[in-house]
């Protein structure tokens, strides 16, 4: 996702976090499987970091715990704008923050949507430690390999492959569709020629996690999908808009519904996103059931 000028503002993050020693990545490609014998739900990773000028500012999560006598695989992608500190908290926090919620078993939609939210005040109200920026969000929670439920804010997007065809699980979360919200809340969106929409000519995207000067005209209220997983469900693809950008559903869900394993799956993605010169960071998960 894009802000103005990224190029000069990824050189100054750059040295500052040259200076604070926060260069750190995380690893940038794997795959896993659940370790339950009654859930067959398989997955892989790939990220690829872009050419607009700034460092890699996409993370992620995958990985499965037991709770409770549960097995939960625990997927997201976090692309962030004005640096990686939001991406990276939200990393580490937000599925603890979802599963902390005390009502998460019984009504799993209403704890998303309050974790969400706690997340994003808890962004705003330590700003002097996570910086001013913010990150879209696409989360995944895979239940016993029975029931995915799917969160979003922004444009980073699920896409479910159903009986061999795609179908968009997530919102797109662009300026011109949240427009008469925006300017209701005193902001405005411009859409100049060649450029995308924008939120006060900045954002290109009306719900973030964080961004503190833009907060007053965003929300960070997700959209939530809950899908049963039967013999239909044969995978899921959570990426960022670097691959959406450059790619429709459709295409995406019929380059990789026949290639069995995830993460030559996510490569594919990738790769292709990159052979259609998207610039931006690329990041895919592959998840695969059965």
């Amino acid at each position: 996702m894009e802000k103005k000028n990224p190029a000069a503002t990824g050189g100054i993050l750059h040295k500052i976090k040259k200076v604070a020693c926060l260069d750190a990545s995380p690893s940038d490609t794997g795959k896993g499987k659940s370790k339950s014998a009654d859930s067959k739900v398989f997955h892989g990773f790939h990220l690829v970091e872009g050419k607009s000028g700034h460092d890699m500012e996409d993370y992620h999560v995958a990985e499965y715990r037991t709770i409770k006598g549960h097995e939960l695989g625990l997927f997201a992608i976090f692309d962030g704008h004005l640096g990686d500190r939001v991406p990276s908290y939200l990393k580490d926090n937000l599925f603890n923050n979802i599963l902390g919620e005390p009502m998460f078993w019984k009504d799993p939609e209403t704890a998303i949507k309050n974790a969400y939210r706690s997340t994003d005040r808890f962004i705003l109200e330590n700003v002097g430690q996570l910086g001013p920026g913010g990150s879209t969000a696409v989360t995944a929670i895979v239940i016993d390999g029975r029931d995915l439920w799917v969160a979003n804010i922004g444009d980073s997007r699920a896409v479910l492959c159903e009986r061999g065809s795609a179908n968009q699980l997530t919102v797109d979360h662009e300026p011109h569709v949240e427009r008469r919200r925006i300017e209701k809340q005193g902001g405005f969106v411009t859409n100049l020629p060649g450029d995308v929409p924008r939120v006060n000519g900045q954002l290109a995207v009306a719900r973030a996690f964080g961004d503190q000067s833009l907060k007053a005209h965003l929300s960070s209220e997700p959209d939530i999908r809950h899908v049963p997983i039967d013999a239909t469900i044969e995978l899921v693809i959570l990426a960022s808009d670097g691959l959406w950008k450059v790619m429709s559903n459709t295409e995406a869900v019929d380059m990789v519904k026949s290639i069995k394993d995830p993460l030559a799956a996510a490569k594919r993605l990738t790769t292709e996103a990159l052979a259609r010169k998207s610039k931006d960071d690329i990041s895919c998960i592959v998840i695969r059931f059965g």
